[in-house]
């Protein structure tokens, strides 16, 4: 499939639109948290158990995706994958029982995570595929920002099961473009298959391939960093710098789309400078350690919009890293190894920000920031460490 600047061909327009819901999917999440808690009568750290099943679900769906998209073919993994995100809606439209929810998210996050692992993988067998993921990882933005708004404006009217009523839908009607859109041709993965015995799987050698698992840990710090932020910015700017509360929200708020804005505009403007995807790269990681501390420099309202400055060099990191997996493994392994990504970034997003959150209890919140440009030192190490391995592998 060609792709042109001005035309986007379906599959990649519906692949677009499947992130939007995935980020809608996840914005509106904040916004009902409250209302669980007050009709569950549950405590905050009671309902933190669905984030632990939801992620269970997203790293078995990211260790997976390789045999799924090897036996079922993109096609019929997205159409699965989908499914159980449907199934697992519908079922919280009834509002199940505190336990049936905990369990329900683990189908939930397996279901997330096939569309999100597959949906790299097909992206990133097209032409410019660096710009094509990051737009895609852009559109997850745009959902995310939207996301809160639509939660919002349905609990004024209904019960936040309500919620899950609209994403169902939606669900339902990107598995009827997904059966429609792509062809039947995408029942195969057109990159070759790998060399395997009973005994070497193509999970056993992604996870013997050095370039991959720095790869991975990369994308965990990265995660973990931009999750970081996500969480504690506003408490930040309001503890320390003491903006008021509405201010720090319109912070937070031009982090977010400093994040998504970055995707858009970041990799084709790279293009047409004719820099090459890694030398984005590491000039994006630079650029969010320059960023880093300029915000930690600055003060008060200042030091609210050096944030939207630190999303804008943040956001192309992810999408350009999935973009690049075919530099760190050979074909046949690409499939396995993004869903290895996107599986281990789950573990940082799950364990840095709360190692923020304790450094922050014990010194203060001031320490986020040189929390986070250690962060930023430690991605472009890690990430110099995977093309170096890579190269090496490369000339062996």
């Amino acid at each position: 499939m060609r792709t042109s600047r001005h035309t986007w061909p379906p599959p990649v327009v519906l692949s677009y639109a499947a992130f939007v819901l995935v980020g809608v999917s996840s914005g509106v999440g904040g916004v009902l948290l409250p209302a669980q808690i007050h009709d569950y009568g549950i405590s905050m750290s009671t309902i933190g158990l669905t984030f632990v099943t939801f992620s269970a679900g997203f790293f078995l769906a990211g260790a997976s995706t390789g045999a799924l998209v090897g036996r079922l073919g993109t096609r019929s993994a997205l159409l699965a994958g989908g499914a159980g995100f449907l199934v697992a809606a519908l079922i919280t439209t009834t509002r199940p029982s505190f336990a049936a929810l905990v369990a329900i998210q683990v189908l939930a996050g397996y279901g997330m995570g096939v569309l999100e692992s597959v949906l790299n993988v097909y992206l990133s067998g097209l032409p410019s595929a660096t710009v094509l993921l990051n737009r895609l990882h852009a559109f997850f933005g745009v959902g995310a920002l939207l996301g809160p708004v639509l939660a919002a404006w349905i609990l004024r009217y209904r019960p936040w099961t309500a919620v899950f009523v609209v994403l169902a839908v939606l669900t339902a009607a990107l598995l009827v473009g997904f059966a429609v859109v792509l062809p039947r041709h995408h029942e195969r993965d057109p990159r070759p298959l790998a060399r395997r015995s009973p005994r070497d799987g193509l999970l056993a050698q992604v996870l013997r391939r050095p370039s991959v698992m720095l790869a991975a840990a990369f994308l965990s710090v990265y995660v973990g960093l931009e999750i970081s932020v996500g969480n504690w910015a506003y408490t930040y700017l309001v503890k320390d710098q003491g903006l008021l509360a509405l201010t720090a929200g319109y912070a937070l708020s031009g982090y977010w789309l400093g994040l998504t804005v970055g995707r858009f505009v970041i990799s084709p403007l790279a293009a047409r400078l004719r820099l090459t995807p890694q030398r984005m790269m590491v000039g994006c990681m630079a650029g969010v350690i320059g960023a880093t501390a300029l915000t930690w420099a600055l003060h008060g309202q200042a030091a609210g919009a050096g944030f939207a400055l630190l999303g804008f060099f943040l956001g192309p990191l992810f999408p350009t890293a999935m973009a690049l997996v075919p530099d760190l493994a050979p074909a046949a392994l690409v499939p396995t190894a993004i869903g290895v990504l996107n599986a281990v970034s789950v573990l940082g997003g799950a364990g840095l920000p709360w190692l923020a959150a304790a450094i922050a209890q014990g010194m203060g919140v001031w320490t986020l920031l040189p929390f986070v440009a250690a962060l930023g030192v430690l991605q472009l190490v890690l990430w110099q460490a995977a093309e170096g391995r890579a190269r090496v592998h490369t000339l062996g």
